[in-house]
């Protein structure tokens, strides 16, 4: 079975870091790629960044530029999503997830985490 666990999550002033970590195991079969994705309180699912799994490129949503880092550690098996300088508006759970293809939109990932909650308040 496959399973994604995302870890890391937790409670950090504003211009803060957090390092989210999304661990995978078993096999993810025709995975692609693999995003990050966030859902604030009242609020629809938005992707906040990706790497493609042949090539490496990476996306990120405008918000994030220059302030996340997405990265991979093949060894490890683990994808991850360092956060710096944190701001109130990027309150809220982020899942990773793994899919068929290369995008930004929720809806086209098969395989997702259980979601680890980033909290950033003074």
């Amino acid at each position: 079975q496959v399973q994604l666990v995302e870890s890391g999550g937790g409670l950090v002033q504003p211009g803060g870091s957090l390092r989210l970590s999304c661990a995978a195991s078993g096999f993810i079969r025709g995975a692609i790629a693999i995003g990050w994705f966030r859902q604030a309180a009242g609020t629809e699912r938005e992707g906040v960044s990706y790497i493609s799994l042949s090539d490496g490129h990476t996306w990120y949503e405008d918000s994030v530029k220059g302030r996340f880092t997405i990265s991979r550690d093949n060894a490890k098996n683990t994808i991850y999503l360092e956060m710096n300088d944190l701001q109130p508006g990027d309150t809220a759970v982020y899942y990773c997830a793994a899919g068929p293809v290369v995008t930004s939109i929720p809806r086209f990932y098969a395989y997702w985490g259980q979601g680890t909650q980033v909290t950033v308040s003074s």
